[in-house]
C-alpha cells in the first residue's frame, strides 16, 4: 500500500518506470486519479495505489517495495483554502 503522503489534489507521479526496474518487484498500480482529492490516514480511507513484490525471503520484498516507492516522486498540489471576507 503506497500511503498519502500529504493532504492536497493529486496530479500525478514520476519515476514509475525506475520503480519497476527493481528487482523482485512485479506491478505498481497507482489508484488515485488526477484531480482527486487526497486525505492522508488516518482522516482519509485511500491509498495512492500498490506496489507488489515477490522475492525469497520477507526481507528482500520488504527491500523491494521500499526500494520501488523511494523511487517514486507524487506530485500533490496543496489544497485550496477559502478566505473569509467582511
Amino acid at each position: 500500500m503506497i500511503p498519502i503522503p500529504s493532504g492536497g489534489f493529486f496530479r500525478g507521479v514520476d519515476g514509475l518506470e525506475d520503480a519497476h526496474c527493481v528487482a523482485g518487484v512485479g506491478e505498481i498500480r497507482i489508484t488515485a486519479r488526477t484531480g482527486q482529492q487526497l486525505v492522508p490516514l488516518p482522516e482519509g480511507a485511500s491509498y495512492l495505489g500498490f506496489i507488489f513484490a515477490r522475492a525469497d525471503s520477507p526481507a528482500e520484498v520488504e527491500r523491494a517495495l521500499r526500494e520501488a516507492h523511494s523511487r517514486l516522486r507524487f506530485n500533490i498540489a496543496g489544497a485550496l483554502t477559502m478566505a473569509s471576507g467582511s
